[in-house]
């Protein structure tokens, strides 16, 4: 039997486990063979107005939730049109912020090279993530000790001070690093470790008992891991590794501390040269919540795609 033969009836059986109707939710239908009718049927007259309401209180709740973002935003937006803001300046420096422009040296800057940025550390991040927990969740005691070593010191050391470390004190040892390659190292180094508990919390919380089902299919541990165990943990690591993720997005500023002409770096630059902070640093907050409002919606379409499976069911 092969290995995808035995995942076709390992879900089969799953799904039928799922649906199969327990005990208490059955009746007795002397018009049915065997005199057994679902609860459900027995409901059935009535679920077309019991769907409809939940799809009216459904989008009554939506439209209260646009309504208050509205609201909110208005409120800010007006604030802060109280304070004198020079929108004419905005104006002008938004190209730059936005990366419509290259920077001297003929590369990439602002929020291009913010994103820029975060892309390579969540790669690399993920990698790091993936390995630590593994080491989390092994048996030998090297692989153990190394990765909780590795996860208590940069899970207990501040991210600024592990950038300048490495951007400032490494190279009294003779490793010199640009500031783009250090702000990446750093970023990836930091927050592999938080990745790595997140993952690790993922995989333990997947029943011992898909394991179970595998081995007693004969699946092989490597089919067990990456078809049975991921695709559920999937579920439970997705929502905090994707605030992770945005948080990495803003501490990415961080390599402005070296010169790297990405997004907080230009708002700072343009504010100090032109004594208008206010106008810079809240256009550049804005551009950071719009890109980490992608990011949040990018998330939650990952989060409905893995967690179909599990979507509570309606008496339909």
């Amino acid at each position: 039997m092969t290995d995808s033969l035995k995942l076709c009836i390992l879900a089969s059986l799953t799904s039928r486990a799922e649906f199969m109707p327990s005990d208490d939710r059955l009746t007795v239908d002397p018009a049915r063979p065997g005199g057994r009718r679902d609860a459900l049927d027995a409901q059935a007259p009535h679920a077309p107005s019991h769907a409809f309401d939940d799809a009216r209180r459904i989008a009554r709740f939506r439209w209260s939730v646009r309504l208050t973002w509205l609201l909110l935003l208005g409120a800010i937006i007006g604030t802060l049109s109280g304070t004198g803001l020079d929108f004419s300046l905005i104006a002008k420096k938004l190209p730059f912020l936005l990366g419509a422009h290259l920077s001297p040296d003929g590369f990439i800057q602002g929020a291009p090279l913010t994103v820029l940025i975060t892309v390579i550390s969540i790669t690399c991040c993920a990698v790091i993530g993936v390995l630590v927990a593994w080491g989390r969740m092994s048996s030998n005691p090297i692989g153990f000790a190394a990765a909780t070593f590795y996860g208590s010191l940069f899970r207990g050391t501040p991210l600024m001070l592990q950038v300048l470390v490495i951007y400032l004190a490494l190279p009294q040892v003779g490793i010199v690093m640009g500031p783009i390659t250090s702000g990446v190292l750093a970023l990836s180094l930091n927050y592999g470790a938080y990745l790595a508990e997140t993952i690790r919390g993922g995989v333990l919380a997947v029943p011992h008992a898909q394991r179970e089902a595998g081995r007693a299919l004969g699946l092989s541990r490597h089919v067990i891991a990456w078809h049975v165990v991921a695709p559920q943990a999937l579920r439970f690591i997705i929502p905090p590794a994707g605030s992770l993720f945005v948080s990495m997005l803003k501490d990415s500023s961080l390599v402005s501390l070296m010169g790297v002409w990405e997004l907080n770096f230009l708002a700072q630059s343009y504010g100090r040269s032109t004594y208008r902070y206010m106008e810079m640093l809240v256009t550049a907050a804005a551009i950071y919540w719009v890109m980490s409002i992608v990011c949040e919606l990018f998330q939650a379409r990952l989060e409905k795609r893995y967690g179909r499976g599990f979507e509570p069911r309606t008496a339909l």
